[in-house]
């Protein structure tokens, strides 16, 4: 069976992308952008909706969209429980 989603707020998953890195570059209604600039120049975008507490399908997305610049792996014990 597949590890669960935690549930988990806008900003511990704000927290959580800090972490790695990211800062918060700009924030429109509800919504923050956080960016990283990689040695090599390149930007990475997450948008993370600051919400009390986030939709797993929600949550499900930003994992997929963060797992093109952080190995999935890294990003498993923030947002799943054993």
């Amino acid at each position: 069976m597949p590890p669960k989603l935690k549930r988990v707020s806008g900003t511990e998953v704000i927290g959580t992308f800090h972490r790695f890195g990211f800062e918060v570059h700009s924030r429109r209604g509800s919504h923050v952008k956080l960016v990283r600039v990689t040695e090599h120049g390149e930007r990475q975008i997450l948008t993370i909706p600051d919400h009390k507490e986030l939709d797993k399908g929600t949550l499900r997305s930003i994992i997929r969209q963060a797992s093109k610049f952080i190995a999935e792996s890294e990003l498993r014990e923030f947002f799943y429980s054993e």
